[in-house]
């Protein structure tokens, strides 16, 4: 058998081959990060197994990688690249990674949560233009947040949370218990957080989920942290949100749109601080990442060892 990891970007494909053994099946690796959908197939070549970062992959792409059996998508998300039951029907098994960057996109979390409630990147942009913008923070020790969806990122939020002192309550789908966490109804936390951060996976019924209609019930002034992904959160009930400051400020790691357009509206709202889907980027993520990408590979094909 044999693997290629389609759109490694320089420090991935680092890693992939410094991670790869030689009991392992073959793995190229296509140091060509922006290859389009189009191109794929060329470089598949009869390859059963395609591991993806972030390249789109249609089912009528996918019928033209003659070999293709097995796709080890770099993540949770690839209903954002691929549909999994479509690809099924043809005999394309698709695989996700759950795990590899609690931690990562956990701290990720909680610095947008302390750089919105203290208003660090508008005196930095103010600073930076000779303006000394003197802002009001917000004391986070005490104060309550609230996590919606309870998976292996919340639970490390509360961690960190916790440690600093800080109230914590959540909402999940299907009843959860965590030491330190108060599970609640939707309602309770939307409306009891002076801090709510998204650890929701995109789908149809999470699409949007942060309406206009939820943001109408929580606390006035609540700082709204997003590490999730973009479209769990009605964009322009978001924006209308942070202008009319019902949301105090918004901590954004992920977007509709990537990357984000120059123009887009969150770059002239002074309210929000960005991030460029990096929560998960640290070493430590990648190695868990391309390690566990690679033992789908050995279990596919039998070869080496999970290690």
């Amino acid at each position: 058998m044999k693997a290629v990891f389609i759109d490694a970007n320089g420090s991935l494909a680092d890693v992939a081959h410094r991670l790869h053994q030689p009991d392992d099946i073959a793995l190229l690796v296509n140091e060509q990060p922006d290859i389009t959908p189009e191109q794929v197939p060329g470089v598949m070549g009869d390859a059963e197994i395609l591991i993806v970062d972030h390249t789109s992959v249609p089912v009528e792409i996918a019928k033209q990688c003659k070999g293709l059996k097995h796709i080890v998508f770099l993540g949770t998300g690839a209903r954002s690249y691929m549909n999994p039951e479509a690809l099924a029907e043809i005999g394309i098994e698709v695989h996700i990674i759950k795990g590899y960057g609690d931690t990562a996109v956990a701290e990720c979390a909680f610095a947008l949560m302390w750089a919105s409630a203290k208003g660090f990147a508008r005196m930095d942009r103010g600073m930076r233009a000779g303006q000394w913008l003197r802002t009001d923070g917000i004391e986070l020790t005490g104060k309550t947040l609230g996590l919606i969806g309870f998976g292996g990122i919340a639970a490390e939020m509360a961690r960190l949370a916790i440690g600093a002192g800080m109230n914590v309550i959540a909402y999940n789908r299907s009843p959860k218990t965590h030491a330190g966490v108060r599970f609640a109804d939707l309602d309770t936390v939307l409306s009891s957080s002076h801090v709510l951060s998204v650890h929701l996976l995109l789908n149809d019924e999470t699409r949007g989920f942060i309406s206009a209609e939820r943001i109408a019930k929580m606390r006035d002034g609540v700082v709204l942290i997003n590490t999730a992904r973009g479209a769990v959160i009605d964009e322009q009930a978001l924006i209308a949100g942070l202008t009319s400051k019902k949301i105090g400020h918004a901590g954004l790691d992920v977007f509709d749109i990537e990357p984000l357009p120059a123009d887009h509206a969150f770059t002239k709202i002074d309210n929000v601080t960005l991030s460029a889907h990096s929560a998960f980027r640290t070493p430590e993520a990648s190695d868990n990442l391309i390690q566990a990408s690679l033992n789908h590979c050995r279990r596919i094909s039998g070869q080496g060892q999970q290690r």
